[in-house]
């Protein structure tokens, strides 16, 4: 269908388009021109004439491409960001102990603000996520605008929204009910990881995930713990070939980490189109080791870039892994020439649209496509010179560099201003949160520094 000659609500002009569709066209100077919550023009500046809108940014030459893709996050606890960072066994003896005292559907939905806009400043137009009471993401997603699979987590262990993970299965499916047909976001199940659920819940969860065609999110070959344990469960198989001897590995299923992942590993995961979402910073950090992902994309495996939650990675705004990615694998595989900033830069979109399912709908500037769209300002001393846009994007972006977002055809941020959430009131309310964190950590003689 053609909208040439009609008024559009927004059209975007004078803009260096990275499309990232399948030919990676460029256009130095083009436009964009959305109607509704579609992409319905875009091409050479010239061909913007077709067009009147209802609100036209002059964008003088910056970079305009679709919105990152953030694969595998843990949104709420950003308001646990900083603790515990050095800390050897942080999961088991921070974080989870952290959970149990604080967790509750006011922390997950403040957390869910907060995380939220960072994502929303940082150019993050779709994200990934699991946690407790998912559906309190669910409600702030739905107030900022934002894109979002999210995962009811489900654990064999009691939670704050779950005595164990029976319960946790059945919270998740009263979830999938209430947001299958939400525009915005896709409800998804969450199995914390294969040594964290029974063989029997596992299986459950898959067959519901089929039933309902919705996701399946979990921590996958993440860890030597998980690794052993499962080997012990499985007379001595990989996680990975684990799901696949008990029927639970299929294009549902997206796993997040996958570091210890062999050679029959990436042909499983190849095999049946499992997403793989790759948290470079977060693994580093925790020194678990780098994930094949070089040998993973060499076989066709989906890849996109996640920032795992923000007591891990501590930025959860995506431009931050661009540079690590780059950097570590090549140093990992001792050749510059691998993991070229476009390759990074197509995980971080496309790649991450394929992973989650969606590259039907975003991931990549088409006409007929959803207009989840991020500006980057070109005009900073960090973005100057641009000779090569991926590589700036790559090695040279900062989260600030984000000028504009537009998310389903929207217009969430405009010069740095978010337009539906007060940040202040929000950072105010966090600050305010951590402040409850503190006195309780100093109480039972546990340091924050």
């Amino acid at each position: 269908m053609s909208f040439a000659g009609q008024t559009v609500d927004i059209l975007l002009i004078n803009a260096h388009l990275l499309t990232m569709d399948a030919k990676l066209t460029q256009y130095p100077r083009g436009f964009i021109a959305i109607k509704g919550n579609e992409i319905v023009g875009l091409g050479p500046q010239a061909q913007a004439k077709q067009f009147s809108a209802d609100k036209t940014l002059d964008l003088d030459g910056d970079l305009v491409l679709p919105g990152f893709i953030n694969t595998h996050t843990h949104v709420s606890m950003t308001l646990f960001r900083s603790l515990g960072d050095d800390v050897n066994d942080r999961l088991h003896s921070y974080i989870f102990p952290l959970e149990k005292e604080f967790v509750s559907r006011e922390m997950v939905y403040l957390g869910a603000e907060l995380g939220n806009l960072e994502m929303l400043k940082g150019g993050v137009t779709t994200f990934a996520d699991m946690y407790y009471f998912e559906d309190e993401v669910a409600k702030a997603v739905d107030q900022i605008g934002l894109r979002a699979v999210l995962g009811q987590t489900v654990i064999k262990y009691p939670q704050a929204d779950a005595k164990n993970a029976t319960e946790g299965i059945a919270y998740a499916e009263s979830f999938i009910k209430k947001y299958l047909h939400h525009p915005r976001i896709t409800p998804a199940f969450a199995p914390h990881a294969p040594y964290t659920n029974s063989t029997e819940d596992l299986q459950k969860i898959a067959k519901l995930a089929l039933f309902y065609n919705v996701p399946v999110l979990t921590h996958l070959a993440e860890s030597k713990k998980e690794q052993a344990e499962i080997a012990q469960r499985s007379d001595g198989l990989s996680p990975i070939a684990y799901l696949d001897k008990i029927g639970v590995l299929n294009n549902n299923l997206i796993g997040a980490h996958v570091i210890l992942a062999n050679e029959n590993d990436i042909t499983l995961l190849k095999t049946h189109h499992v997403g793989v979402a790759h948290n470079i910073s977060a693994n580093i950090k925790s020194a678990k080791g780098v994930a094949p992902i070089v040998e993973m994309l060499k076989q066709g495996v989906d890849v996109g870039l996640g920032t795992d939650g923000p007591m891990s990675g501590n930025t959860i705004s995506l431009i931050d892994e661009l540079n690590q990615v780059a950097k570590i694998h090549k140093l990992w595989n001792k050749d510059r020439s691998v993991m070229a900033a476009v390759d990074v830069i197509k995980m971080a979109t496309i790649g991450g649209a394929k992973v989650l399912n969606l590259d039907d709908k975003v991931g990549s500037l088409e006409i007929g496509k959803l207009a989840d769209i991020i500006v980057f300002d070109t005009k900073s001393p960090n973005m100057t010179p641009i000779y090569n846009p991926y590589s700036v994007l790559v090695y040279s972006a900062y989260a600030t560099d984000v000028k504009h977002s537009i998310v389903d055809g929207q217009l969430l941020m405009e010069n740095r201003k978010a337009l539906t959430v007060d940040e202040h009131d929000v950072i105010k309310r966090a600050n305010e949160f951590s402040e409850k964190v503190k006195a309780s950590l100093i109480s039972q003689g546990k340091s924050i520094l």
